[in-house]
Formats: C-alpha cells, structure tokens, sequence
C-alpha cells in the first residue's frame, strides 16, 4: 500500500477513521444501553466489553504503525540528509513579501524538490495548494539567525507525482498585514509551480 499524494492518503484515512468512529461510537452505545439495563450486568459480560476496547485501541496504533511507511515522504524526510533533489530553490520572506522568487517553476513528474525558505522577520508559513483550494503541501518558516548571523533554514523536501498548476502563500497568520481591507491573500502567488509529464495526469 502506497501513497503518491495527499489526496490518494486523506481518502484512505477517511475511510479508515469512518469505521474506527462508527466502532467508538458503538462502544457509547453499548455502554449506555448497559446503563438503562433493569439487571446489573454480571461481571462475565464485561469481558467482551473491554476485550473490545482493548481492540480498538491495538487497531488504533496498528494503523499508524503500519501505514506509515506507506507515506513516501515520511521516509523521505528522515532520510533527506542523504537524498540529492532534482533540483533547489531558495527565496526569503520579510514584510510579508516574497524575495528573490522566480516568476514560475515548472517541474517534471516524479522529480524530487528542495524548498529553503528563510524569514528575515516573523513566522510565516510556505504552502502550494491545487486550484480548488486544497493543500498539496505546507512546512512552517520559523525566522531567527545561527552563531554567524546567516538566517536559519527552513527546508522541505517533495517529489511531485502528479501534474497540475498550484498557487503558493503563506499558511501561516503573520498578522494582518497578509491581507488587503476586502480580505485578499496579499502573499498569493497564483500559477506558482506547474507540474507537468505525468501519464494521465498522475505518475510517470
């Protein structure tokens, strides 16, 4: 079981989450009945009942346990110190502004990305996000300088599995600066990264 993008994972897990929720929610019901019950439960019967629980909490951390792997860039983050990116691109944020970003990415299926994203003032968040609104993929921009007085990384990697046109801002609340008096994202960057050369429109 594998998972090539956040929308293939959050649909498996909400999936999964739905029957764990129906299962807890069984386990209130269970309990309440008990409650109305005229006859006290003997203590025989309790057995299930909290065999049962203890299932659901084996079938909760089972879950992650064993999907977790199954997430490409979980592995990919613990072991980024030795993976080589396709390619890299560093820019900083300050004032709530962009600096030194290119006009446009454009990037091949399947090529893993470096992002170093420093802020030279305040917390600020670094998102690419598909055109019906939903999150590709964010990581925090903390600001702050090391013992030379060169600002801090904040580096992402992501390998782009599927074809597709995101915009980018800042997922972070900076302040109200973000935004203009009408409420517009003034850190969006439409059309921001293009992904292209995936067969039919997903993987190589």
């Amino acid at each position: 079981m594998t998972f090539k993008s956040s929308i293939e994972l959050l649909a498996f897990h909400e999936v999964a989450y739905t029957i764990y929720a129906v299962m807890i929610i069984s386990i209130v019901a269970w309990f309440g009945y008990n409650l109305t019950r005229k006859e006290k439960v003997k203590s025989v019967v309790r057995i299930p009942f909290y065999g049962y629980i203890a299932f659901l909490v084996a079938g909760g951390v089972g879950h992650h346990i064993f999907t977790y792997n199954s997430i490409p860039w979980v592995s990919q983050d613990i072991s980024r110190e030795h993976i080589k990116p396709d390619a890299s691109y560093s820019f900083k944020i300050k004032d709530h502004k962009w600096i030194g970003i290119p006009k446009k990415i454009t990037i091949q299926c399947g090529q893993t990305i470096k992002f170093d994203i420093r802020s030279e003032d305040l917390v600020y968040g670094f998102g690419l996000f598909r055109k019906d609104g939903s999150l590709v993929t964010q990581m925090q921009v903390n600001p702050g300088t090391d013992v030379t007085s060169i600002l801090d990384k904040n580096e992402m990697l992501w390998t782009f599995n599927h074809n597709g046109v995101f915009d980018m801002t800042s997922t972070e609340y900076s302040g109200p600066a973000q935004y203009s008096e009408d409420g517009k994202d003034l850190m969006q960057v439409k059309d921001f990264v293009e992904v292209v050369g995936c067969k039919d429109g997903g993987n190589k």
